[in-house]
């Protein structure tokens, strides 16, 4: 892809205010009023000249498009074949230039209402999460954890940018920022930082400022020697082995504030965190402010946005969530989403042997556990302590071989949805007639993982040659897209930055969105290229299903319907990245506005952070009008090697809230 700088800076255009005064007096009233009447006539013949103007022009741009699309069908239709291409594509960009220069004279005629900048949010909004509205949700009848459920309300969107907190302040870069945060950055009390809770929320101290997760505490080692023992338990040396028994991708449910997935993320293992909203102390918030994976996810009620066998182990350490409730649906869930030969690891003081004997309901709440693993074909691998390790069968002749009763039936086909998008939480055994049923001890290892097989690519309907064309095609972009994440972009430089100034470092970028993440081809080439990055892979719920592939490469990816507000807090990502989205939406019949969309980008992405998006161009067009109203710096590219695309890249400036 070669890129060219090719267009300035588009900025607002402040409004201008025009006053005028009498210089002469007026002898008498009646001569004043005749002036006034004969002023405002004039203003109002003005004003309907320029209406007409308007008008006029509008209509004149829509006559021409539709005869230069009338014509220029025709026209080809005379031609000979071999010139059609080269007559088609000038006379479409022809067509878009028109297009755009209507759009361009539809916001002027409708004047600053149009292009009015977005106002900021109300300083109470600072979290601000839509779909996640704990007090609405109670008084709507919801109760019994559901409260914390996702639910989006018509409407509930509010189309304001989200301001810092006062004393906000930029993150530290990796591989520092993963033990240091800012106290002002996230929303936590000092109680909450020294209370009890999940086993790796107290591996944390409060500095003045900061909230440290030292490396060399001893709380720290309670980290270390914990992972050992979940190795050991599942019959390794240690965690450094988990590679080998194919353990790569884990679900860390209700994580603390992420030092168990920060620890292994040495070990290659991508461990990603999921927890309820929480309006206070969230450890979803602080685990991404630490730059580890994370999203609000619940087990309450609905399945998780993920497909069926997504998962190498799944790890809930006291995560507050009841497995023996709800007649074993939440277990049903983890059966879903784990792997064939896959972990489930369970720390709790019910599992305590001694403590459950001296308590009955304990044992009873223990017993229904453990039986009802064992009737998902769970095999018991070891039990210590308050920590349980569950392998889950490599055979589906197991099930067929329980006692006829004896556990939760097999979805039907029916049923048994490989994609499902927060759908209520099913009784039956799901992804039994995946064909992405293999076993993790038979699957490539990481880093090996990441390039699938002709046999595997198959199931998707795709061959080696498309993935290898993806992953040598994002090569190149990522190289492109590093040269340009410079403030130099924005200026009057002469040259394309990155031409002979030095480029961005490795970790400028720690947390990355990719809106529409196809193969994941953006996630191979940062890693390959030794990026300092995770990447958040979503798939849109409008878009081709690739997420499984996404997933058996060894990355972390999500469902999503951009129509919704994407489930984590505010100012949790460096960059955002869509290619084609806009073109998907568009392909809807714009289901929502592409505002809707650009405003829940600004409200995910941390101040100073990047937004590229490569589509069309004449969405790109349309798209960059936009990036005024949110007060972006903003400047479009051309993309030599296609003309039918272009660039977008902004960045989103550090708006600093003033004392009230």
């Amino acid at each position: 892809m070669v890129i060219k700088m090719s267009r300035p800076l588009h900025r607002g255009v402040p409004a201008i205010r025009v006053t005028s005064s009498s210089n002469g007096l007026l002898d008498s009233q009646v001569k004043e009023q005749i002036e006034k009447e004969e002023l405002d006539r004039n203003q109002s013949s003005h004003r309907s000249r320029h209406r007409l103007t308007i008008l006029l022009l509008k209509s004149s741009l829509v006559v021409i498009v539709i005869l230069a699309l009338t014509g220029s069908f025709w026209w080809t239709l005379s031609i000979s074949t071999s010139s059609r291409g080269h007559i088609f594509h000038s006379s479409r960009r022809l067509q878009e230039q028109l297009v755009s220069d209507l759009w361009d004279i539809g916001e002027l005629s409708f004047g600053t209402s149009r292009m009015k900048e977005i106002e900021f949010c109300p300083g109470e909004l600072e979290n601000y999460i839509p779909c996640f509205n704990v007090s609405e949700n109670l008084d709507s009848g919801f109760s019994d954890g559901n409260e914390y459920d996702r639910v989006c309300r018509q409407g509930s969107r509010q189309n304001c940018l989200v301001l810092p907190p006062m004393n906000y302040k930029i993150p530290l870069r990796w591989p520092t920022g993963r033990y240091i945060i800012w106290v002002a950055n996230v929303k936590i009390t000092g109680q909450e930082v020294f209370t009890s809770g999940s086993l790796t929320k107290r591996m944390m101290m409060l500095e003045e400022e900061q909230i440290s997760f030292r490396s060399a505490s001893l709380m720290f080692d309670g980290v270390e020697d914990y992972s050992h023992q979940i190795a050991e338990m599942i019959g390794l040396r240690n965690e450094s082995n988990f590679i080998q028994a194919g353990i790569r991708t884990i679900l860390d449910i209700g994580c603390g504030y992420g030092s168990f997935g920060a620890h292994l993320f040495s070990e290659q293992i991508l461990t990603i965190c999921i927890a309820n909203y929480e309006s206070s102390g969230s450890q979803v918030q602080l685990t991404l402010e630490r730059g580890l994976p994370a999203m609000i996810g619940s087990f309450s009620s609905k399945q998780l946005p993920h497909p069926s066998l997504s998962f190498d182990l799944l790890h809930c350490a006291r995560c507050g969530i009841d497995w023996d409730k709800n007649d074993g649906s939440f277990l049903i869930e983890v059966d879903r989403v784990l792997r064939p030969g896959g972990y489930f690891v369970w720390t709790s003081p019910l599992i305590n042997v001694q403590s459950s004997l001296r308590n009955k309901e304990k044992q009873k709440r223990w017993n229904f556990v453990r039986d009802f693993a064992e009737n998902l074909c769970w095999e018991l691998m070891s039990q210590q302590d308050e920590t349980v390790v569950w392998k889950k069968t490599s055979k589906k002749t197991c099930y067929n071989s329980r006692i006829s009763g004896s556990g939760p039936s097999i979805c039907s086909k029916v049923q048994d949805v490989e994609f499902p998008y927060y759908r209520p939480l099913q009784n039956c055994i799901g992804g039994m007639h995946s064909r992405r049923w293999v076993p993790i001890e038979e699957r490539a290892t990481w880093p090996s993982r990441s390039n699938l097989n002709p046999s595997e690519l198959a199931l998707y309907g795709l061959h080696l040659d498309e993935l290898n064309e993806d992953t040598a095609n994002y090569r190149i972009i990522v190289r492109n897209y590093w040269s340009l994440l410079s403030p130099l972009i924005f200026s009057d430089h002469p040259k394309r930055p990155g031409d002979e100034d030095p480029s961005p470092p490795y970790n400028m970028l720690r947390n990355v969105l990719d809106m529409n993440a196809r193969y994941g081809g953006l996630n191979a080439a940062l890693l390959e290229a030794r990026k300092s990055v995770w990447v958040m892979n979503v798939v849109p719920t409008t878009g081709p299903k690739y997420l499984p592939l996404i997933l058996d490469r060894g990355y972390f990816g999500v469902l999503h319907d951009w129509c919704e507000a994407f489930p984590t807090y505010p100012r949790t990502y460096d960059m955002v990245h869509a290619e084609g989205l806009l073109s998907l939406e568009s392909s809807q019949h714009w289901r929502c506005t592409m505002l809707d969309i650009f405003t829940e980008i600004d409200r995910m992405l941390r101040p100073e952070g990047w937004i590229i998006i490569r589509d069309a161009a004449l969405l790109i067009d349309s798209a960059r009008v936009l990036t005024r109203r949110l007060k972006w710096e903003a400047r479009v590219i051309e993309i030599e090697s296609n003309n039918d695309e272009r660039l977008l890249i902004c960045q989103k400036p550090f708006f600093k809230r003033q004392p009230s």
